[in-house]
């Protein structure tokens, strides 16, 4: 497998991807705020079977404000948040750019849920944006 390369801050989480990310971009939901202390997350999304993690994560879950579940997968030793994911039957993992061992693979795309984004969280770089999830 051959791709992004990623993990926590003590590596204890290790992950690796292949293809190219479904979606990616900057997330402005409150969840996102919240779970990283900023105004987005920047995230990619891809399919489970494209990304190998090793080790063990931890996981804390909550209703969305959509009122589906989302999941949070950290890594319990520094507390590094790597995945979110929808209900355990989601095929899907997002994996949080800042993880990349190379950061410079992250492209983001869009920028979603910005009707929350903080007046002081403008983007450097033009993206599309949609005020909720894109139809």
């Amino acid at each position: 497998m051959s791709g992004r390369k990623g993990g926590c801050l003590c590596g204890a989480i290790r992950y690796e991807t292949k293809g190219l990310p479904l979606y990616s971009g900057f997330c402005h939901c409150r969840d996102c705020q919240r779970a990283t202390g900023t105004g987005h997350c920047c995230y990619m999304i891809f399919s489970r079977v494209d990304v190998h993690v090793s080790g063990e994560l931890r996981a804390f879950q909550k209703l969305a404000e959509n009122g589906n579940i989302t999941i949070r997968h950290f890594c319990p030793n520094c507390g590094s948040q790597i995945f979110s994911s929808g209900p355990p039957d989601d095929d899907r993992w997002t994996v949080y750019a800042g993880t990349l061992d190379d950061t410079s693979l992250f492209e983001p795309t869009h920028a979603v849920f910005t009707r929350s984004r903080p007046h002081w969280d403008r983007g450097a770089i033009k993206l599309d944006e949609c005020e909720t999830l894109p139809v």
